[in-house]
């Protein structure tokens, strides 16, 4: 079984930081791209930024420069570290894992979500 549980986020000002853990168990290996994405009211789910297994990664032109995505293969844990956070981040945020080899097929994994609320 593949189980992926984020934690962090809550109520931030703007401006501030905050950081993302998502903590991963079962067959989900080093090499796994994992990614963020989020989703806020009323809007589709988007991708926030991803991580391949040897550390190259990705963002979305609304998050870069301001959010980071790290891993810690020891761990089992994917970070999202959020600066400089504005009213449009709010949203739930949520971690997968993708293309997971379960012994019988590739397959995604969503962890629950995490709310993010950036408000004064």
């Amino acid at each position: 079984q593949v189980q992926l549980v984020e934690s962090g986020g809550g109520l931030v000002q703007p401006g501030r930081s905050t950081k993302l853990s998502c903590q991963a168990s079962g067959r989900i290996l080093s090499s796994n791209v994992m990614a963020w994405y989020r989703q806020a009211p009323g809007k589709e789910r988007e991708l926030v930024a991803h991580i391949t297994g040897d550390g190259t990664t990705g963002y979305s032109g609304s998050v870069k420069g301001r959010f980071t995505i790290s891993r810690d293969n020891a761990k089992n844990t994917v970070y999202l570290q959020m600066d400089s956070l504005k009213p449009e981040d709010t949203a739930v945020y949520y971690c997968k894992a993708v293309r997971v080899w379960d012994g019988i097929a590739f397959n995604d994994y969503w962890g629950q979500g995490t709310q993010v609320t950036v408000s004064s």
